[in-house]
């Protein structure tokens, strides 16, 4: 009796592991931290740094003198001077305009370069073969990118290798 229950145990303990075995193992990588943390201290990185605080720079600079301007044509009204309230007015306006288009080409161009970069052949290279090497070596049959897969509503931090990755990136320096 006491074989046949443990010849009972041992292939339900056998069926348990083949079962657990198909189980797929999928991982998560935030690449945009990824990429931010491997990417900090490159040129490339500093000069696209310094142009997005250029721009918003200038961007509060410009804001700044339409909220004079405003604060100027409502003076202007207050002391009934309609013709200097309306010139004041077509000045609003016209550089509000400029620095709606101001604020679109230099978004535009930030998007430009910050997809040059991240896009950089060698670094996404390394990205992945440090991601296959660690989804080898810790069983995961799937990595999914946090950024690009937009079905991921919820995964547990257990999940997410970022951190290796980033850890594996910076070994290779």
């Amino acid at each position: 009796m006491k074989k046949i229950i443990t010849a009972c145990i041992f292939a339900f303990s056998v069926c348990v592991s083949l079962f657990a075995q198909q189980i797929p193992k999928f991982g998560i990588v935030d690449t945009s931290r990824v990429f931010q943390t491997y990417f900090r201290d490159s040129a490339a990185v500093r000069n696209f740094e310094a142009k997005k605080t250029e721009f918003q720079n200038e961007i509060v600079k410009r804001t700044e003198e339409l909220k004079q301007l405003q604060q100027q044509k409502i003076n202007l009204k207050e002391a009934g001077d309609e013709a200097g309230a309306l010139k004041a007015d077509a000045e609003i306006i016209k550089k509000a305009d400029y620095l709606t288009a101001y604020t679109q080409a230099k978004n535009s161009e930030l998007d430009s370069l910050k997809s040059k970069l991240e896009n950089s052949d060698s670094f996404y290279q390394s990205l992945y073969d440090i991601i296959g090497r660690i989804a080898e070596s810790e069983g995961y049959s799937m990595i999914l990118s946090l950024q690009q897969a937009s079905n991921i509503l919820w995964y547990s931090p257990s999940v997410d290798i970022t951190d290796k990755v980033i850890n594996n990136l910076a070994s290779i320096r």
